[in-house]
C-alpha cells in the first residue's frame, strides 16, 4: 500500500459560519469550499495557505459532537507575532510553554475544539 499524504480530515462544529470566519478570518486559513449539499449540508473546507491537506468544518457526524476534537497542532514560523495577532483578535491562549522541541501555546475555537500553535526550533 503507498499512501501519500492526508487528504482532508473534519473538525466538528456546531454553526459553520462561525467555524468558516473563526479559521479563515482570525487563523488566516484559505476557504476552499462553501458548497451545498442537499437541503441540510454544506460542505465548508479550509486549510493554511500551502497546506495539503484541507480540513472540513462539519455539523453532520453524530459519533463528532461540537468541540469534541483536541490535539490539533498547527505549526507557526513565529509564535510571538502570532501570539500577539491573535491575542488582538480576542483569542484567549495559554502562556507560552517551552518544550525540547520548541515553545507552543494553547487554544479553542468558538466551539471548544483545542488546538495547539507550536514553533519547533527547526522553524526558527
Amino acid at each position: 500500500m503507498a499512501i501519500t499524504q492526508v487528504q482532508v480530515f473534519s473538525i466538528p462544529v456546531s454553526d459553520q459560519d462561525r467555524a468558516r470566519d473563526f479559521y479563515v478570518d482570525t487563523l488566516g486559513f484559505d476557504l476552499l469550499s462553501d458548497t451545498q449539499m442537499g437541503s441540510d449540508m454544506r460542505w465548508v473546507s479550509v486549510a493554511p495557505p500551502h497546506a495539503q491537506t484541507a480540513i472540513t468544518l462539519v455539523t453532520w457526524f453524530d459519533t463528532m459532537p461540537a468541540g469534541s476534537l483536541k490535539g490539533l497542532v498547527l505549526e507557526t514560523d513565529d509564535l510571538d507575532e502570532s501570539i500577539a495577532r491573535l491575542s488582538s483578535l480576542g483569542v484567549s491562549l495559554s502562556d507560552p510553554e517551552d518544550a525540547p522541541w520548541g515553545r507552543y501555546v494553547e487554544f479553542t475555537d468558538p466551539d471548544g475544539n483545542g488546538i495547539v500553535l507550536q514553533a519547533t526550533f527547526a522553524s526558527r
